[in-house]
Protein backbone atom coordinates (compact mmCIF):
# COMPACT_ATOMS: atom_id res chain seq x y z
CA UNK A 1 0.00 0.00 0.00
CA UNK A 2 1.25 3.45 -0.86
CA UNK A 3 3.10 5.21 1.92
CA UNK A 4 4.03 2.26 4.13
CA UNK A 5 7.45 2.88 5.64
CA UNK A 6 10.18 0.27 5.87
CA UNK A 7 10.66 0.49 9.64
CA UNK A 8 7.58 2.08 11.21
CA UNK A 9 7.48 2.74 14.92
CA UNK A 10 3.73 2.17 15.13
CA UNK A 11 0.90 0.96 12.95
CA UNK A 12 -2.32 2.80 12.23
CA UNK A 13 -5.45 0.89 11.30
CA UNK A 14 -7.04 2.34 8.17
CA UNK A 15 -10.82 2.13 8.49
CA UNK A 16 -12.37 1.54 5.09
CA UNK A 17 -15.89 0.88 3.87
CA UNK A 18 -18.42 0.90 6.68
CA UNK A 19 -15.95 0.20 9.49
CA UNK A 20 -16.46 2.63 12.36
CA UNK A 21 -14.63 3.45 15.58
CA UNK A 22 -17.18 1.48 17.61
CA UNK A 23 -16.33 -1.61 15.57
CA UNK A 24 -12.67 -1.27 16.53
CA UNK A 25 -13.60 -0.95 20.21
CA UNK A 26 -15.87 -4.02 19.90
CA UNK A 27 -13.04 -6.06 18.41
CA UNK A 28 -10.50 -5.17 21.07
CA UNK A 29 -12.99 -5.79 23.88
CA UNK A 30 -13.64 -9.21 22.35
CA UNK A 31 -9.90 -9.90 22.23
CA UNK A 32 -9.33 -8.78 25.81
CA UNK A 33 -12.33 -10.72 27.09
CA UNK A 34 -10.60 -13.88 25.86
CA UNK A 35 -7.35 -13.12 27.70
CA UNK A 36 -6.35 -10.68 30.46
CA UNK A 37 -9.17 -8.11 30.27
CA UNK A 38 -6.68 -5.22 30.30
CA UNK A 39 -7.79 -1.63 29.77
CA UNK A 40 -6.90 -0.02 26.44
CA UNK A 41 -7.26 3.18 24.41
CA UNK A 42 -8.48 3.59 20.85
CA UNK A 43 -7.23 6.82 19.25
CA UNK A 44 -8.85 8.30 16.15
CA UNK A 45 -6.09 10.37 14.56
CA UNK A 46 -8.57 11.92 12.16
CA UNK A 47 -9.93 13.97 15.08
CA UNK A 48 -6.59 15.80 15.28
CA UNK A 49 -6.89 16.82 11.66
CA UNK A 50 -10.51 17.89 12.05
CA UNK A 51 -9.70 19.97 15.13
CA UNK A 52 -6.83 21.58 13.25
CA UNK A 53 -9.19 22.51 10.42
CA UNK A 54 -11.67 23.96 12.92
CA UNK A 55 -8.93 26.07 14.47
CA UNK A 56 -7.73 27.37 11.12
CA UNK A 57 -11.33 28.15 10.15
CA UNK A 58 -12.12 30.21 13.24
CA UNK A 59 -8.69 31.47 14.35
CA UNK A 60 -6.75 31.70 11.09
CA UNK A 61 -4.45 34.53 12.23
CA UNK A 62 -3.28 32.69 15.35
CA UNK A 63 -0.82 29.80 15.10
CA UNK A 64 -1.55 26.88 17.46
CA UNK A 65 1.12 25.49 19.78
CA UNK A 66 0.43 22.09 21.30
CA UNK A 67 1.01 21.52 25.05
CA UNK A 68 2.92 18.23 25.05
CA UNK A 69 2.21 17.48 28.72
CA UNK A 70 -1.47 17.04 27.84
CA UNK A 71 -0.79 13.88 25.81
CA UNK A 72 2.66 12.84 24.66
CA UNK A 73 1.66 9.90 22.47
CA UNK A 74 4.18 9.74 19.61
CA UNK A 75 1.51 9.53 16.92
CA UNK A 76 -0.14 12.68 18.27
CA UNK A 77 3.17 14.56 18.12
CA UNK A 78 3.85 13.37 14.60
CA UNK A 79 0.41 14.25 13.20
CA UNK A 80 0.34 17.70 14.81
CA UNK A 81 3.86 18.42 13.57
CA UNK A 82 2.78 17.44 10.06
CA UNK A 83 -0.16 19.84 10.37
CA UNK A 84 2.20 22.69 11.22
CA UNK A 85 1.65 23.28 14.92
CA UNK A 86 4.36 24.45 17.28
CA UNK A 87 5.02 22.76 20.63
CA UNK A 88 5.05 23.84 24.28
CA UNK A 89 7.33 21.69 26.47
CA UNK A 90 7.68 21.80 30.24
CA UNK A 91 10.73 19.56 30.81
CA UNK A 92 13.68 17.85 29.18
CA UNK A 93 11.87 14.61 28.35
CA UNK A 94 9.23 16.53 26.41
CA UNK A 95 11.93 18.53 24.62
CA UNK A 96 13.69 15.29 23.65
CA UNK A 97 10.45 13.70 22.46
CA UNK A 98 9.55 16.63 20.24
CA UNK A 99 13.06 16.94 18.83
CA UNK A 100 13.12 13.21 18.07
CA UNK A 101 10.32 13.91 15.59
CA UNK A 102 12.45 16.46 13.77
CA UNK A 103 10.62 19.55 15.04
CA UNK A 104 12.75 22.66 14.35
CA UNK A 105 14.00 24.33 17.53
CA UNK A 106 12.35 27.62 16.52
CA UNK A 107 8.95 25.86 16.76
CA UNK A 108 9.53 24.82 20.39
CA UNK A 109 8.86 26.87 23.52
CA UNK A 110 10.34 25.70 26.83
CA UNK A 111 7.67 26.83 29.29
CA UNK A 112 8.51 25.22 32.63
CA UNK A 113 7.96 27.79 35.37
CA UNK A 114 10.73 26.40 37.63
CA UNK A 115 13.42 25.03 35.35
CA UNK A 116 16.34 22.88 36.45
CA UNK A 117 19.74 24.34 35.59
CA UNK A 118 20.68 21.15 33.75
CA UNK A 119 17.55 21.41 31.61
CA UNK A 120 18.20 25.06 30.78
CA UNK A 121 21.68 24.01 29.66
CA UNK A 122 20.13 21.24 27.56
CA UNK A 123 17.90 23.78 25.85
CA UNK A 124 20.91 26.02 25.18
CA UNK A 125 22.97 23.14 23.76
CA UNK A 126 20.14 22.10 21.44
CA UNK A 127 19.30 25.55 20.13
CA UNK A 128 15.96 25.86 21.93
CA UNK A 129 16.01 29.58 22.57
CA UNK A 130 12.37 30.46 23.34
CA UNK A 131 11.91 30.21 27.10
CA UNK A 132 9.17 31.43 29.44
CA UNK A 133 10.10 33.44 32.54
CA UNK A 134 8.06 35.18 35.25
CA UNK A 135 10.43 36.02 38.12
CA UNK A 136 13.90 37.37 38.82
CA UNK A 137 15.33 34.13 40.25
CA UNK A 138 14.45 32.30 37.03
CA UNK A 139 15.84 35.20 35.01
CA UNK A 140 19.20 34.92 36.79
CA UNK A 141 19.41 31.18 36.10
CA UNK A 142 18.63 31.69 32.43
CA UNK A 143 21.15 34.52 32.06
CA UNK A 144 23.92 32.27 33.44
CA UNK A 145 23.02 29.04 31.64
CA UNK A 146 21.47 30.23 28.38
CA UNK A 147 22.70 33.73 27.50
CA UNK A 148 21.26 33.45 23.97
CA UNK A 149 17.75 32.76 25.25
CA UNK A 150 14.81 34.71 23.91
CA UNK A 151 12.28 35.18 26.67
CA UNK A 152 8.53 35.35 26.73
CA UNK A 153 7.55 37.23 29.87
CA UNK A 154 4.67 35.35 31.50
CA UNK A 155 2.02 37.75 32.78
CA UNK A 156 -0.77 36.75 35.15
CA UNK A 157 -4.36 37.30 34.05
CA UNK A 158 -7.64 37.90 35.79
CA UNK A 159 -9.58 34.86 37.00
CA UNK A 160 -12.11 33.91 34.37
CA UNK A 161 -14.90 33.46 36.86
CA UNK A 162 -15.96 31.83 40.09
CA UNK A 163 -15.11 28.39 38.78
CA UNK A 164 -11.42 29.36 38.79
CA UNK A 165 -11.21 30.20 42.47
CA UNK A 166 -9.17 27.04 43.08
CA UNK A 167 -6.80 27.70 40.20
CA UNK A 168 -3.20 28.62 40.90
CA UNK A 169 -1.98 31.97 39.64
CA UNK A 170 1.07 31.94 37.38
CA UNK A 171 2.97 34.85 35.93
CA UNK A 172 4.18 38.18 37.16
CA UNK A 173 1.79 41.05 37.78
CA UNK A 174 1.63 43.93 35.36
CA UNK A 175 3.27 46.26 37.88
CA UNK A 176 6.27 43.89 38.26
CA UNK A 177 6.92 43.63 34.52
CA UNK A 178 9.01 46.77 34.23
CA UNK A 179 11.35 45.57 36.98
CA UNK A 180 11.86 42.22 35.21
CA UNK A 181 12.38 43.90 31.86
CA UNK A 182 15.00 46.21 33.36
CA UNK A 183 16.74 43.24 35.02
CA UNK A 184 16.73 41.32 31.74
CA UNK A 185 18.39 44.30 30.08
CA UNK A 186 20.95 44.46 32.90
CA UNK A 187 21.70 40.71 32.57
CA UNK A 188 21.95 40.92 28.77
CA UNK A 189 19.03 38.58 28.07
CA UNK A 190 16.63 39.26 25.21
CA UNK A 191 12.90 39.56 25.85
CA UNK A 192 10.95 39.01 22.64
CA UNK A 193 7.35 38.79 23.74
CA UNK A 194 4.61 38.08 26.26
CA UNK A 195 2.82 34.93 27.32
CA UNK A 196 -0.56 35.11 29.08
CA UNK A 197 -1.53 32.37 31.50
CA UNK A 198 -5.21 31.49 31.13
CA UNK A 199 -6.78 28.56 32.94
CA UNK A 200 -8.23 25.60 31.09
CA UNK A 201 -11.65 25.76 29.40
CA UNK A 202 -12.02 29.51 29.90
CA UNK A 203 -15.52 30.55 28.85
CA UNK A 204 -15.13 34.29 29.48
CA UNK A 205 -13.95 36.01 26.31
CA UNK A 206 -13.19 39.18 28.29
CA UNK A 207 -10.29 37.39 29.99
CA UNK A 208 -8.55 37.24 26.61
CA UNK A 209 -9.39 40.88 25.91
CA UNK A 210 -7.82 42.00 29.21
CA UNK A 211 -4.80 39.74 28.66
CA UNK A 212 -4.13 41.24 25.22
CA UNK A 213 -4.55 44.78 26.59
CA UNK A 214 -2.04 44.01 29.35
CA UNK A 215 0.32 42.50 26.78
CA UNK A 216 0.24 45.75 24.81
CA UNK A 217 1.36 47.60 27.95
CA UNK A 218 4.24 45.15 28.44
CA UNK A 219 5.21 45.43 24.77
CA UNK A 220 5.36 49.22 25.18
CA UNK A 221 7.55 48.87 28.29
CA UNK A 222 9.87 46.43 26.55
CA UNK A 223 10.24 48.52 23.42
CA UNK A 224 10.92 51.59 25.55
CA UNK A 225 13.74 49.72 27.30
CA UNK A 226 15.13 48.58 23.96
CA UNK A 227 13.76 45.08 23.31
CA UNK A 228 12.42 43.93 19.95
CA UNK A 229 9.04 42.47 20.99
CA UNK A 230 7.67 40.20 18.26
CA UNK A 231 5.69 37.31 19.85
CA UNK A 232 2.31 37.43 21.59
CA UNK A 233 1.12 34.18 23.19
CA UNK A 234 -2.51 34.62 24.24
CA UNK A 235 -2.37 31.40 26.29
CA UNK A 236 -4.72 28.44 26.45
CA UNK A 237 -8.18 27.76 27.85
CA UNK A 238 -9.71 26.43 24.63
CA UNK A 239 -12.28 23.72 25.32
CA UNK A 240 -12.80 22.64 21.73
CA UNK A 241 -16.35 23.81 21.20
CA UNK A 242 -17.17 25.74 18.06
CA UNK A 243 -19.29 28.16 20.12
CA UNK A 244 -16.31 29.04 22.31
CA UNK A 245 -14.02 29.51 19.31
CA UNK A 246 -16.51 31.81 17.60
CA UNK A 247 -17.01 33.83 20.79
CA UNK A 248 -13.30 34.21 21.47
CA UNK A 249 -12.50 34.97 17.84
CA UNK A 250 -15.06 37.78 17.76
CA UNK A 251 -13.68 39.36 20.92
CA UNK A 252 -9.98 38.66 20.40
CA UNK A 253 -9.46 39.57 16.77
CA UNK A 254 -10.93 43.05 17.16
CA UNK A 255 -8.59 43.85 20.07
CA UNK A 256 -5.65 42.22 18.24
CA UNK A 257 -6.29 44.37 15.18
CA UNK A 258 -6.35 47.41 17.44
CA UNK A 259 -3.21 46.72 19.49
CA UNK A 260 -1.21 44.36 17.23
CA UNK A 261 -2.11 45.10 13.59
CA UNK A 262 -0.19 43.25 10.85
CA UNK A 263 2.00 46.32 10.36
CA UNK A 264 3.66 45.64 13.75
CA UNK A 265 5.04 42.31 12.51
CA UNK A 266 4.01 40.58 15.76
CA UNK A 267 3.44 36.82 15.54
CA UNK A 268 0.37 35.72 17.49
CA UNK A 269 0.18 32.21 18.92
CA UNK A 270 -2.09 30.28 21.29
CA UNK A 271 -1.74 27.08 23.29
CA UNK A 272 -3.93 24.01 22.84
CA UNK A 273 -3.87 20.71 24.66
CA UNK A 274 -7.27 19.18 25.37
CA UNK A 275 -8.61 21.01 22.32
CA UNK A 276 -6.74 18.62 20.03
CA UNK A 277 -6.67 15.32 21.89
CA UNK A 278 -9.53 15.00 24.36
CA UNK A 279 -12.16 13.73 21.93
CA UNK A 280 -9.64 11.71 19.89
CA UNK A 281 -9.19 9.01 22.56
CA UNK A 282 -11.66 6.50 23.98
CA UNK A 283 -10.71 4.42 27.04
CA UNK A 284 -12.18 0.95 27.67
CA UNK A 285 -11.94 -0.42 31.22
CA UNK A 286 -13.02 -3.64 32.87
CA UNK A 287 -15.02 -4.12 36.08
CA UNK A 288 -12.87 -6.10 38.53
CA UNK A 289 -14.92 -5.82 41.74
CA UNK A 290 -18.52 -5.13 42.74
CA UNK A 291 -20.20 -4.32 46.02
CA UNK A 292 -23.74 -3.34 47.00
CA UNK A 293 -23.67 -0.64 49.66
CA UNK A 294 -26.46 0.92 51.70
CA UNK A 295 -27.58 4.27 50.37
CA UNK A 296 -27.15 7.29 52.60
CA UNK A 297 -30.67 8.24 53.58
CA UNK A 298 -29.49 11.77 54.34
CA UNK A 299 -28.51 12.14 50.71
CA UNK A 300 -31.99 11.75 49.24
CA UNK A 301 -31.76 15.29 47.82
CA UNK A 302 -29.13 14.15 45.33
CA UNK A 303 -29.58 15.74 41.91
CA UNK A 304 -30.05 12.36 40.22
CA UNK A 305 -31.36 9.88 42.77
CA UNK A 306 -31.86 6.29 41.73
CA UNK A 307 -35.37 5.88 40.38
CA UNK A 308 -35.84 2.83 42.59
CA UNK A 309 -35.19 1.94 46.20
CA UNK A 310 -32.42 -0.55 45.55
CA UNK A 311 -28.93 -0.37 47.13
CA UNK A 312 -26.21 1.67 45.52
CA UNK A 313 -23.53 -0.24 43.66
CA UNK A 314 -19.83 0.42 44.08
CA UNK A 315 -17.66 -0.82 41.23
CA UNK A 316 -13.89 -1.05 40.98
CA UNK A 317 -12.23 -0.81 37.55
CA UNK A 318 -8.77 -1.81 36.37
CA UNK A 319 -7.84 1.88 35.86
CA UNK A 320 -8.09 4.70 38.40
CA UNK A 321 -6.84 8.14 39.39
CA UNK A 322 -3.29 6.85 39.80
CA UNK A 323 -3.30 5.84 36.15
CA UNK A 324 -5.46 6.87 33.21
CA UNK A 325 -7.80 9.05 35.32
CA UNK A 326 -5.01 11.12 36.87
CA UNK A 327 -6.76 14.33 35.81
CA UNK A 328 -9.33 13.65 38.56
CA UNK A 329 -6.65 14.54 41.12
CA UNK A 330 -6.67 18.10 39.75
CA UNK A 331 -10.43 18.39 40.23
CA UNK A 332 -11.26 17.59 36.60
CA UNK A 333 -14.75 16.13 36.26
CA UNK A 334 -14.80 12.67 34.71
CA UNK A 335 -17.96 12.18 32.66
CA UNK A 336 -20.07 9.09 33.17
CA UNK A 337 -19.13 6.16 30.92
CA UNK A 338 -21.16 4.04 28.55
CA UNK A 339 -21.80 0.39 29.31
CA UNK A 340 -20.53 -1.99 26.64
CA UNK A 341 -23.02 -4.74 25.93
CA UNK A 342 -23.55 -6.59 22.66
CA UNK A 343 -27.31 -6.87 23.18
CA UNK A 344 -28.31 -3.97 25.43
CA UNK A 345 -31.78 -3.87 26.92
CA UNK A 346 -33.35 -0.46 26.50
CA UNK A 347 -35.68 -0.94 29.46
CA UNK A 348 -33.10 -2.33 31.91
CA UNK A 349 -33.40 -0.68 35.35
CA UNK A 350 -30.62 1.66 36.41
CA UNK A 351 -29.09 2.10 39.84
CA UNK A 352 -27.11 4.74 41.66
CA UNK A 353 -23.47 3.77 41.16
CA UNK A 354 -19.95 4.97 41.95
CA UNK A 355 -16.78 4.02 40.06
CA UNK A 356 -13.40 3.45 41.69
CA UNK A 357 -9.89 2.50 40.62
CA UNK A 358 -8.09 -0.69 41.66
CA UNK A 359 -5.91 0.68 44.48
CA UNK A 360 -8.44 0.61 47.34
CA UNK A 361 -7.34 4.14 48.24
CA UNK A 362 -10.04 6.57 49.41
CA UNK A 363 -8.78 9.07 46.84
CA UNK A 364 -9.14 6.59 44.00
CA UNK A 365 -12.74 7.53 43.19
CA UNK A 366 -13.21 8.18 39.48
CA UNK A 367 -16.94 8.96 39.29
CA UNK A 368 -18.80 9.82 42.50
CA UNK A 369 -22.30 9.24 41.20
CA UNK A 370 -23.89 8.01 37.99
CA UNK A 371 -26.85 5.88 36.94
CA UNK A 372 -25.96 2.52 35.42
CA UNK A 373 -27.65 -0.82 34.88
CA UNK A 374 -26.42 -3.47 37.27
CA UNK A 375 -22.96 -4.61 36.14
CA UNK A 376 -21.07 -7.83 36.72
CA UNK A 377 -17.39 -8.50 37.20
CA UNK A 378 -15.86 -8.73 33.73
CA UNK A 379 -18.20 -6.17 32.16
CA UNK A 380 -16.73 -3.28 30.18
CA UNK A 381 -17.20 0.48 30.35
CA UNK A 382 -16.05 3.01 27.75
CA UNK A 383 -15.07 6.60 28.49
CA UNK A 384 -15.06 9.10 25.64
CA UNK A 385 -13.18 12.43 25.85
CA UNK A 386 -10.29 10.43 27.37
CA UNK A 387 -7.29 11.93 25.56
CA UNK A 388 -6.17 14.66 27.96
CA UNK A 389 -3.79 13.98 30.87
CA UNK A 390 -4.42 10.23 30.75
CA UNK A 391 -1.31 8.77 29.12
CA UNK A 392 1.39 8.96 31.80
CA UNK A 393 3.03 6.27 33.88
CA UNK A 394 1.14 5.03 37.00
CA UNK A 395 1.46 7.50 39.90
CA UNK A 396 1.83 4.90 42.64
CA UNK A 397 2.99 1.35 43.18
CA UNK A 398 -0.49 0.09 44.02
CA UNK A 399 -0.68 -1.46 40.59
CA UNK A 400 2.05 -3.29 38.68
CA UNK A 401 0.18 -2.97 35.40
CA UNK A 402 1.80 -1.01 32.56
CA UNK A 403 -0.12 1.91 31.02
CA UNK A 404 -2.95 0.74 28.75
CA UNK A 405 -1.92 0.19 25.13
CA UNK A 406 -3.12 2.56 22.43
CA UNK A 407 -4.62 1.33 19.16
CA UNK A 408 -4.34 4.05 16.52
CA UNK A 409 -6.86 4.27 13.69
CA UNK A 410 -7.89 6.72 10.99
CA UNK A 411 -10.75 6.58 8.51
CA UNK A 412 -9.91 6.50 4.82
CA UNK A 413 -11.90 9.72 4.40
CA UNK A 414 -9.82 11.54 7.02
CA UNK A 415 -6.61 10.13 5.57
CA UNK A 416 -7.45 11.41 2.09
CA UNK A 417 -8.32 14.83 3.56
CA UNK A 418 -4.94 14.92 5.29
CA UNK A 419 -3.26 14.18 1.97
CA UNK A 420 -5.28 16.96 0.34
CA UNK A 421 -3.79 19.47 2.80
CA UNK A 422 -0.27 18.20 2.17
CA UNK A 423 0.25 15.61 4.91
CA UNK A 424 1.91 12.52 3.41
CA UNK A 425 3.91 9.55 4.63
CA UNK A 426 6.93 10.34 2.54
CA UNK A 427 7.31 13.92 3.75
CA UNK A 428 5.99 14.06 7.28
CA UNK A 429 4.62 10.80 8.71
CA UNK A 430 7.71 8.65 8.36
CA UNK A 431 6.97 6.53 11.45
CA UNK A 432 3.50 5.50 10.32
CA UNK A 433 2.52 2.16 8.85
CA UNK A 434 -1.04 2.19 7.51
CA UNK A 435 -2.61 -1.25 7.88
CA UNK A 436 -6.08 -1.93 6.43
CA UNK A 437 -8.38 -2.80 9.32
CA UNK A 438 -10.57 -5.82 8.59
CA UNK A 439 -13.64 -6.93 10.48
CA UNK A 440 -15.14 -10.40 10.35
CA UNK A 441 -17.40 -12.60 12.38
CA UNK A 442 -14.50 -13.84 14.47
CA UNK A 443 -13.58 -10.30 15.56
CA UNK A 444 -10.06 -10.58 14.18
CA UNK A 445 -8.15 -7.34 13.86
CA UNK A 446 -5.25 -6.01 11.88
CA UNK A 447 -2.72 -3.59 13.26
CA UNK A 448 -0.47 -3.43 16.28
CA UNK A 449 -0.89 -1.74 19.63
CA UNK A 450 1.83 0.50 20.98
CA UNK A 451 2.45 1.72 24.53
CA UNK A 452 1.42 5.28 25.31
Amino acid sequence: MKGITDEPQYSVGLLEGGTALCDVIDNHIYEQTLCEKNAFFVADLGVLMRQHVRWRTHMAQIRPYYAVRCNSSPAVIEVLAALGTGFICTNKSELELVQSHGIPSEDIIYSGVCKQVSQIKYAAKNGIDLLVCDNEAELRKISRCHPNAKLLLQVSTEASGQNDEMSMTFGCSLKDCRHLLEKAKEFGVQVVGVRSHISSACEDDQVYVHAISDARCVFDMGEEIGFDMKILDIGGGFSGSTTQLELINKAVMSIVDLYFPPSTGVSIIAEQGSFFVSSAFTLAVNIISKEAVARDRQDQAHDDPSPNDEPEFQYHMNEGVYGSFASKLSETMITAPSVYRQNPSLDAPVFSSSLWGPSGDDLDQVVEHCLLPELNIGDWLTFTQAGAYSMGQPLCAATDSPPPPVYYVISSRDWFEMQDIGVTHEATLKNFSLVPYFLNSCHTVAGLSVPA
